[in-house]
């Protein structure tokens, strides 16, 4: 009987032990799964951060493109634009100014050596400006590929007696008889330009390039332009190439 007390005391003993060491083993338990879900957590943070950046990274990188695709259209257009300035600057040979105004490449026509004061007509030192800025547009294939206007304008001067109600009648007149010039065929003494490239438009007073309160101004003032239409993708700001 002792010795089976003995063996039952051991037993509960045994017993004891192997229950704290169950415990011990479920606590540890506990905090293997406790870490567990916390390195879980940790590594689905990472994952979001490492996705996010991966994202922010593709569009730097696209920017990145964007920005060199641009540049490179950028220095295209400027290349164009110089190319252009450059078969226009003959036309400076011959007194005329060529100047960049709205965005818009301009080639300035003296008013007063085109037409008398007050009317529309050519005078002869007109037309033969005319045929020479003609022969410059028309024998190079990139300029008479260009689409033209040309733009009437006048002084501030309240318009007198004569076939026009006012500046803005004769600006259009005269924009349109320069226009009509040009685009006479050269048989008929005309510039010979293509008419589907040209237009025309009368400003007035409305678009001075100098002060209308003096004689120099006003001398200034009365003017046709030809205007360099741009391309759809030469809109931009002309003068940030250029840095006149």
């Amino acid at each position: 009987m002792r010795a089976k007390l003995r063996e039952l005391d051991g037993l509960r003993q045994q017993l004891s032990a192997e229950s704290a060491n169950n415990k011990r083993f479920q606590r540890d338990l506990d905090e293997a799964r406790a870490q567990a879900e916390q390195l879980k957590s940790q590594l689905s943070d990472a994952n979001v951060d490492v996705a996010n950046l991966k994202s922010d990274v593709e569009e730097k990188a696209k920017a990145l493109e964007e920005f060199k695709r641009r540049a490179a259209q950028l220095e295209e257009i400027k290349r164009r634009f110089e190319l252009l300035r450059a078969k226009l600057q003959d036309l400076t040979k011959l007194g005329l100014k060529v100047t960049v105004r709205h965005n818009k490449m301009v080639i300035e026509l003296p008013g007063d050596v085109l037409f008398d004061s007050g009317r529309e007509t050519l005078k002869r030192q007109g037309e033969e400006i005319l045929v020479k800025v003609a022969e410059i547009v028309r024998r190079d294939a990139a300029l008479s590929e260009r689409d033209f206007q040309v733009a009437g304008h006048t002084d501030s001067e309240a318009y007198g007696p004569g076939s026009f109600k006012d500046n803005w009648g004769l600006s259009v007149m005269r924009a349109r008889e320069v226009l009509a010039f040009l685009i006479k065929p050269e048989a008929k003494k005309g510039g010979g330009l293509n008419p589907q490239r040209w237009s025309a438009s009368g400003y007035g007073d409305t678009d001075p390039v100098a002060n209308n309160e003096t004689p120099e101004g006003r001398q200034s003032n009365r003017r046709c332009e030809l205007v360099v239409l741009p391309k759809i993708e030469e809109m931009l700001d002309l003068k940030s190439i250029t840095g006149d």
